[in-house]
């Protein structure tokens, strides 16, 4: 009997190793020859976990779209089979669970297409996980003997989907390599981004998609020692890996610039066997702490980008500058060695990498290496604003704490930028670097990152406390929470009779979100336009009343009302008088009836697909409120009759011409309100018939021109090396400016006579002569911090930076800076949401 078992046994492994089958096989078509839609990688993945032993998947969630997210695990049958302990253990390295780790097996974490149209990702995924699943690859064996092996073959796969159902559509029979031909154009807004346009590689730590909400758990469940993130670049540009390039944040340890080193050197060692061409050490640098390479770094693993030249253009094979054939297949292979060669290091260096990653997390929470140890929130202004960023702690790991009532500390005051005495009270938040998330914690509330060189690769500051608009101060010494966080009961309103108006604030998100969801439920909503006073209590302009008469008609109303604001956790006033003790009463003509908006966002050619993303995303998944799409070319085509306010988004396009501009206008001097942010602002500016403008006077605008002729006379004989170095003096990295705000213009509701903008961008408008400057940067002492080029920083002072101009019945809403960058500028949502719905009322 045991001999028949043992037989039965043997035919069923012999079945199982004979039915796997390889990417070519699964698929029908040989790798490279084209594009796989997400399904069938899926498929494929499925395959290998139903017919290996020694893979898992793990599905983490889905896409807006509802395909599916997962990870694939490989690892020896042994770790396979001690998976749990292996990723419990190195949870106890971390400190985020308890205990001593028994184990040291590394986690290597591989990532690919997170820019759904560097489409080569997922290929090369496939390509990868065989080869060292592949149960007849003795070398792989080896390797997975002391390592977990965890596969990402498609971080986005709406935008992959994209690139790939587009491409096979276009695609010829014979490879076309001609830049010209169709399939090498991809259309607006392109596979780079996900479902709502925005840029995953970039929204790790704020993690505003739930691609990247859902892979961030999953990534918190192991904490991995390695982590790998494929991409592509220009065709031109032949193949980058590690190390990366200055500056790298002072934060990084030796070891993850050594290991670096290391994998550079072993993946050099490959593409010199094959006569590859390759770089280092340039381009892609370590600061920005939302990348798929940093954030890692942050959190004690070795973060790596990788980038091959080819991406959406290149498709199947596309001519390089050279005149040679960069082919799909090529960029497979290359990506398929640099991914053997992390794992390859990772298998040579398992238990030093577990070592070290143990000594990452008891340094730093023991001895935190930045300046700022502690930071305080105070709790007890705009508590909902506290809340979210709350919210985006918890989604980090990050601990916190009450501070308790204390006097005396001392810290810099981000408001002033400037160190200041300080106390707290027992709402106070505090966050110290004492904790697992050290490092994290304090690179997401410095004030501004230590640049080893002013030439970046995205944003140099990007402190939380100006992005959520909350009072903070950065301590430079250890301040311990005095008692654990618990979380503020809501007292639900409850309906109690029929009062005359509920009240309600307005100073944050999560107010906007509950004035649109009382405008989509057809109840009529008015706006305080002064301050107020009535029973005692004091009431800022901007404040929402919702008054009974005018909504008598409204079924269930006083429910409606109560209960969306219970859903909001929003507390309510009430008011039986419309009388009020101070400021206008509810019947004034100065209370504002607030008319339900139809807005029409433009996209297209010509825009920027991801602030349209940004603006998309705001109206549909954090308002939850309607908005129509309208292509931009073919603005000619519309009733726009139809709108009462249009959103121009950051857009350098010429859908602008002369009869689209005549018909804007038009539709704005008959009580139109369009909103035009950043770029779309050149359509407008020193134009006739407009209030914008770069200059205060013509004798102004003719020193500029001679200012920057007699520069350019100067710097045209600067050696060439030195050309992108000159052109930075002109640019704004993410500076942070205190932007004045006018307290008393429906633009600044809720805002506190101050926002803190992030400056992305050189334009520099002057003052409005005819129209409001409801936000302005008055002097040099505005500026707080990141990067912001020499030659213009002296030019911000006595700026507009959002305004309004008039026309006939309607509104231009001007804004020169973009008040929702990337989605996780939360403060900026609250002006995009005034300029919506109060401006203009």
């Amino acid at each position: 009997m045991k001999k028949l078992y043992t037989l039965i046994l043997g035919l069923i492994l012999s079945f199982q190793v004979f039915a796997q089958k390889s990417p070519q096989e699964f698929l029908g078509y040989q790798m490279g020859e084209r594009f796989t839609p997400h399904h069938k990688v899926v498929d494929y993945f499925e395959h290998l976990a139903s017919t290996l032993p020694n893979v898992q998947l793990v599905y983490y969630g889905e896409t807006y779209e509802k395909r599916p997210l997962f990870v694939a695990i490989v690892s020896s049958p042994e770790n396979i089979g001690n998976l749990e302990n292996i990723r419990l253990d190195n949870l106890k390295r971390t400190g985020m669970a308890e205990g001593s780790p028994s184990t040291s097996v590394a986690i290597n974490w591989m990532s690919y297409n997170v820019h759904g149209n560097e489409a080569v990702g997922t290929e090369a995924a496939m390509k990868t996980f065989w080869q060292i699943a592949d149960p007849n690859n003795a070398q792989s064996k080896d390797w997975l003997k002391n390592q977990v092996l965890i596969i990402d073959p498609c971080a986005n796969p709406d935008g992959k989907d994209r690139y790939t159902v587009w491409y096979n559509q276009k695609q010829n029979k014979r490879l076309q390599p001609d830049p010209q031909s169709i399939e090498h154009f991809e259309p607006w807004p392109g596979g780079r981004p996900n479902h709502y346009l925005l840029d995953l590689n970039r929204d790790w730590a704020w993690q505003t998609q739930i691609e990247s909400e859902q892979r961030l758990k999953l990534y918190h469940e192991w904490m991995p020692h390695l982590f790998v993130d494929f991409h592509e670049q220009g065709i031109n540009d032949p193949f980058y890996f590690a190390p990366a390039a200055r500056p790298t944040h002072e934060q990084l340890t030796p070891f993850q610039h050594e290991f670096q080193e290391i994998y550079g050197r072993n993946t050099a060692r490959y593409f010199d066997e094959n006569g590859w061409f390759y770089f280092t050490k340039e381009r892609f640098d370590l600061l920005y702490p939302s990348y798929g390479d940093t954030y890692p770094m942050y959190s004690g693993a070795i973060g790596m980008t990788i980038e091959k030249g080819g991406s959406g253009r290149a498709g199947l094979g596309m001519l390089d500058a050279l005149g040679d054939t960069v082919t799909l297949k090529e960029r497979i292979e290359h990506q398929h060695y640099a991914g053997i060669s992390a794992i390859e290091v990772t298998s040579q260096n398992a238990g030093r990498l577990a070592e070290e990653f143990s000594n990452y997390f008891k340094s730093n929470s023991t001895n935190p290496r930045a300046k700022y140890k502690s930071f305080v929130i105070k709790g007890d202004q705009n508590p909902e604003r506290v809340k979210a960023l709350l919210a985006l702690m918890d989604k980090n790991k990050i601990h916190y704490g009450f501070a308790g009532n204390r006097s005396g500390l001392r810290g810099l005051d981000y408001n002033t930028g400037k160190t200041a005495t300080f106390s707290t009270t027992e709402k106070d938040i505090v966050i110290n670097a004492y904790q697992p998330k050290s490092v994290l914690t304090q690179v997401l509330f410095e004030p501004e990152a230590t640049l080893q060189d002013s030439i970046t690769y995205d944003i140099t500051s990007w402190a939380m406390p100006y992005a959520y608009g909350v009072q903070a101060y950065a301590l430079e010494t250890r301040l311990d929470a005095a008692k654990k966080f618990e979380k503020p009961a809501f007292t639900p309103n409850e309906v109690d009779g029929k009062p005359l108006a509920y009240l309600a604030p307005w100073h944050a998100t999560v107010h906007a979100k509950y004035l649109a969801a009382l405008l989509n439920e057809g109840i009529r909503v008015r706006f305080a336009e002064f301050d107020f006073e009535i029973g005692g209590q004091s009431y800022p302009a901007g404040t929402l009343i919702i008054h009974r008469n005018g909504n008598q008609y409204v079924a269930d109303y006083d429910k409606k009302v109560v209960d969306l604001a219970n859903t909001f956790e929003i507390s309510l006033h009430t008011s039986n008088s419309a009388y009020v003790d101070k400021g206008k009463d509810f019947g004034s003509p100065d209370v504002r009836p607030i008319v339900k908006p139809n807005v029409a966002l433009l996209g297209g050619s010509g825009t920027s697909s991801l602030n349209f993303g940004e603006l998309w995303y705001f109206f549909e998944q954090e308002l939850d409120y309607p908005v129509s799409i309208l292509e931009a070319e073919n603005l000619f085509r519309f009733d726009l009759s139809k709108y009462h306010v249009i959103i121009l988004p950051s857009s350098w396009g010429s859908y602008l011409n002369e009869s689209n501009m005549d018909k804007v206008i038009d539709w704005v001097r008959n009580g139109g309100k369009l909103i035009a942010i950043e770029n779309a602002l050149n359509a407008f500016a020193d134009r006739n018939g407009f209030d914008l403008s770069r200059y205060d006077t013509d004798e102004e605008k003719k020193a500029a021109e001679k200012e920057q002729k007699e520069t350019q006379n100067v710097e045209r004989l600067e050696p060439y090396q030195e050309r992108e170095r000159l052109a930075i003096a002109n640019a704004a990295a993410g500076a942070i400016y205190e932007v004045t705000f006018d307290k008393t213009h429906p633009l600044g509701f809720g805002l506190g006579g101050k926002f803190y903008t992030l400056k992305n961008n050189s334009s520099r408008y002057s003052y409005l002569n005819n129209g409001v400057n409801a936000g302005i940067i008055p002097s040099n002492d505005a500026y707080r911090f990141g990067y912001i080029g020499h030659k213009i920083k002296p030019k911000m002072p006595k700026s507009m930076v959002y305004g309004v101009e008039t026309k006939g019945r309607g509104q231009i809403v001007y804004m020169v800076d973009n008040p929702m960058f990337r989605s996780f500028w939360e403060s900026g949502k609250l002006l995009v949401a005034n300029a919506v719905f109060f401006v203009g009322q």
